[in-house]
C-alpha cells in the first residue's frame, strides 16, 4: 500500500511543480511585454517633446524630398534676381518659338562661330547685316555688345519695331556688283594695304574704304566680325566688297596685346565673296571653312612695324 501512496505523490508534486514552472514562464512572458510597452512608450514620449512644430516640421520634410526643378515662391523671387535670363534670350527664344522664318545660314554653318561665342563671349560683336538672324546673334553674345551695321534703312524700321533692343546703324555704301573686278585689283594698291588702319585708307583715298561709318565703329574695337551683307545677288546691288575690306582692317588695327579678331564672311560660293575674302583677309589666315563661311582669324598689324598685309 505505501508504494501507491508515494506513487501518488511523486505525481502529485511533479504535477505541482509543472503548474509552478508553467505560471513562473506566463508571468515571464507578461513582464517581458509590459518592458516592451513601457520602452516604445518612452521612446515615443522623448521623440514628441524634441520634434519641431508640426509646421516647421512639415517645411523642412518637402525642402528635402523636393526635386531640384520645385521651387517655393521664395527660391522663384531669388531667381529673378540672381538667375534671371538676359532680356536678349528670352526674346530670342519667343521670336523663334512663334515665328516661321529661319537664319540664312545653316546649322553646321552657325555651329563655327557658335564655337568661337562661346569661347569669347561676352564680348563685342559686329554684324554686317540686320535680319532674321539678328536676334539669335545678339542672344549669343549676351552680356556684350552686338551692333548691326545695315543698307537699308527702311528695314531697320522693320525689324527695330519688333526687336527694339537690337543696336542698328544705317551704312551707305558707293559701290556695286559690277565694279567687283576693277576694286579686286586694288590688292596691290599702297593706299589700301599700306597702313593697317581703315581711317587712312579712306584718307589715302582708298576706292574700298567705307566712309560713312557711324562713329561706334571706330570707338570700339571689335572681337568677332561677320559679314552677312550688303546685298550681293544683282548687278546694282552694293556686294560686299567694302565690308570684307573694313573687316580685316579693324582686325590689323586692332590694339597690340588685345588678341586677334575672328572674321566670319558667309556666302562664299559666290564669286566676290570667295575672291575677295582670300585677297583681303588672307587665305594665311583661314582657320576653317564649313558649307558657305569661312572663319579667319587676324592678328593685329600694330605690334610689329612692316607686318605684311597678308602672311
Amino acid at each position: 500500500m505505501s508504494s501507491p501512496m508515494h506513487v501518488r505523490k511523486a505525481l502529485h508534486l511533479a504535477s505541482l511543480r509543472a503548474k509552478l514552472a508553467q505560471g513562473k514562464g506566463g508571468l515571464a512572458l507578461r513582464l517581458l511585454l509590459a518592458a516592451c510597452l513601457a520602452a516604445f512608450l518612452l521612446v515615443f514620449a522623448a521623440r514628441s517633446l524634441s520634434s519641431p512644430s508640426p509646421s516647421s516640421s512639415s517645411v523642412s520634410s518637402r525642402q528635402q524630398h523636393q526635386s531640384p526643378t520645385t521651387t517655393t515662391t521664395s527660391d522663384c523671387i531669388d531667381n529673378n534676381n540672381k538667375n534671371k535670363l538676359p532680356s536678349a534670350v528670352m526674346e530670342a527664344l519667343v521670336h523663334y518659338a512663334t515665328s516661321n522664318t529661319t537664319p540664312q545660314q545653316t546649322h553646321a554653318e552657325i555651329s563655327v562661330s557658335l564655337r568661337v561665342l562661346q569661347r569669347r563671349a561676352p564680348c563685342n560683336f559686329l554684324v554686317f547685316g540686320l535680319g532674321h538672324d539678328s536676334p539669335m546673334w545678339a542672344a549669343l553674345n549676351a552680356g556684350g555688345r552686338t551692333a548691326f551695321l545695315e543698307e537699308d534703312a527702311t528695314w531697320i524700321s522693320t525689324i527695330k519695331s519688333n526687336h527694339p533692343h537690337l543696336e542698328s546703324h544705317h551704312v551707305a555704301y558707293d559701290t556695286v556688283l559690277t565694279e567687283a573686278d576693277a576694286l579686286l585689283e586694288l590688292r596691290a594698291h599702297p593706299a589700301c594695304t599700306a597702313q593697317p588702319d581703315l581711317a587712312a585708307a579712306a584718307q589715302a583715298q582708298c576706292r574700298l574704304a567705307l566712309k560713312g561709318l557711324p562713329q561706334e565703329f571706330y570707338d570700339v574695337e571689335w572681337d568677332l566680325i561677320m559679314v552677312d551683307a550688303p546685298t550681293g545677288w544683282t548687278p546694282q546691288s552694293p556686294g560686299r566688297m567694302s565690308a570684307i575690306y573694313t573687316a580685316g582692317m579693324a582686325a590689323r588695327a586692332r590694339t597690340p596685346g588685345t588678341g586677334p579678331t575672328d572674321v566670319f564672311v558667309h556666302d562664299v560660293d559666290r564669286p566676290v565673296e570667295d575672291a575677295f575674302s582670300k585677297a583681303f583677309l588672307c587665305e594665311g589666315y583661314l582657320a576653317e571653312q564649313v558649307g558657305r563661311i569661312r572663319h579667319f582669324v587676324i592678328p593685329s598689324h600694330r605690334e610689329k612695324d612692316g607686318t605684311p598685309f597678308c602672311p
